[in-house]
């Protein structure tokens, strides 16, 4: 796992909010396309909650999520870890802390 570093120059902070930015819209796609949803990824929020009121995901989906997640990023979610479920932006810190950088992903 490598260490994060603070970005020392404007294109480095450019860069990593835009694989950041790619990072999350790769979610939002892993979401909609496998569990189905009747959305477009654009219109998913990065802090929408994805159960309850938000995407109104249940249990069952949980371990799709969990399963897309060790499928597309190689990181594992634990029982431990629950918080990761809140929103897009969760799961996203959750890979890229996992990981140690923010992976860089192209879309489906």
């Amino acid at each position: 796992m490598s260490t994060y570093q603070e970005p020392s120059t404007y294109k480095e902070l450019l860069d990593r909010a835009t694989a950041r930015a790619a990072l999350n819209h790769r979610i939002k796609e892993l979401l909609v396309t496998g569990l189905g949803l009747e959305t477009r990824p654009e219109l998913i929020g990065d802090d929408q909650p994805l159960f309850g009121r938000g995407l109104e995901l249940d249990s069952l989906d949980t371990l799709e999520i969990v399963v897309m997640v060790d499928e597309e990023f190689g990181v594992a979610i634990s029982d431990d870890d629950r918080a990761v479920f809140g929103s897009v932006n969760k799961i996203a810190d959750f890979v890229v802390t996992e990981r140690g950088d923010i992976p860089r992903v192209g879309a489906a």
